[in-house]
């Protein structure tokens, strides 16, 4: 399909406020994106009337029925097996099968990502998906992953990672050699578990085909010194999830702070262009589109809870990694990566075997 006439299979039954959300924030997208097309699926007696009050969506939009929803607490076994005539499985289908150029979702990620696996399989030279996401910083945005995609992972995997995320990072943030690092417990080279330390001995090495700045503590995440931070699921996870209950216990006590007196209310009244600029510059819609990186094919995973302006802002990222050949780049990357893993490999290497691979 042309770059500039890309089609979205949307999932319009996934999502705590499907199909309002995914109709209204297509009716956003496609505008901000001409030359887009959706195929939508779910229950065309929910969905069509929606479309409707939208006006021109319907040109660019065709209603696919499915007869089943995958639900927020299936679990992906069952999910995989079970809701095989849902919107979630008919839309992934769809882009696997090439009607489609990429999938959305704000659906079950268990589900989404069970169901992504099977039917799109994994791009040459990647063994297991990563979810990626962006983070507001201090000098603008960087990308996070794995966020739970992977709860363990494997020199291999870190390193696959690396590559996967700044592929991303270059597409999306318009970066040419976006800085890698390594989420670690310190920054120094013989700290952290071994299968660390064997992937930030391959990313050093000549040919590596990112810029690889290397360990990187938590609180780095947020200060822009880097532009990928790539961690195993379980602590990617954990990471994210403290950087968010940090910002939501702040922005309360900034609240609480301004409510404590007539004066405070005031002074609030005075800043309050301040912190309108501010809420813009950290409001999670912007920053919605999680996506599964090493499947082949594009499959972004939208915030459940979010609004039509959010799943505009997750279609827009699906639609730049079309756009701009996501997969094509990292097909490269990774066969970049495997040269250098497989020279580290040789016996030609004797010092990096009897360290496992570490520099």
């Amino acid at each position: 399909m042309s770059a500039d006439k890309i089609v979205l299979a949307l999932d319009g039954m996934g999502g705590d406020h499907a199909p309002d959300v995914v109709v209204n924030g297509a009716d956003m997208a496609r505008e901000r994106y001409p030359g887009t097309s959706f195929l939508l699926f779910g229950d065309p007696a929910r969905l069509k009337p929606l479309v409707d009050k939208r006006k021109g969506l319907a040109k660019v939009l065709e209603i696919v029925p499915a007869e089943d929803a995958v639900l927020a607490d299936d679990k992906p076994s069952f999910a995989l097996r079970r809701r095989r005539k849902s919107s979630m499985w008919l839309a992934v289908d769809a882009a696997a099968q090439g009607r489609a150029d990429t999938v959305v979702s704000a659906g079950n990620t268990g589900a989404l990502l069970a169901i992504s696996m099977f039917a799109m399989r994994m791009v040459e030279g990647a063994h297991r998906p990563a979810l990626a996401s962006f983070l507001p910083t201090l000098r603008g945005e960087t990308v996070m992953l794995d966020l739970g995609a992977n709860l363990e992972c494997d020199a291999d995997n870190l390193a696959e990672f690396a590559v996967m995320g700044s592929v991303f990072a270059q597409v999306l943030l318009g970066l040419d050699r976006p800085k890698v690092g390594l989420l670690n417990v310190g920054s120094e080279e013989l700290k952290g578990h071994e299968e660390l330390r064997q992937a930030a001995g391959w990313l050093r090495r000549e040919g590596s085909p990112i810029d690889f700045h290397g360990f990187v503590e938590g609180n780095d995440i947020t200060s822009g010194m880097i532009d990928v931070v790539v961690a195993d699921g379980f602590t990617g996870n954990v990471a994210l999830k403290s950087i968010e209950g940090t910002a939501k216990l702040y922005t309360q006590y900034v609240r609480d702070t301004f409510r404590t007196s007539t004066f405070a209310k005031i002074g609030y009244l005075f800043a309050a262009g301040a912190w309108i600029k501010m809420r813009k510059r950290v409001d999670p819609r912007r920053y919605n589109g999680g996506v599964f990186l090493g499947l082949d094919g594009v499959c972004v995973k939208s915030h459940g809870g979010t609004d039509a302006l959010g799943f505009a802002y997750a279609i827009g990222v699906a639609v730049d990694l079309v756009r701009y050949e996501y997969k094509n780049k990292l097909v490269e990357g990774l066969a970049k990566l495997r040269q250098v893993t497989s020279a580290a490999d040789t016996p030609s290497s004797p010092a990096l075997r009897a360290s496992g691979g570490a520099e």
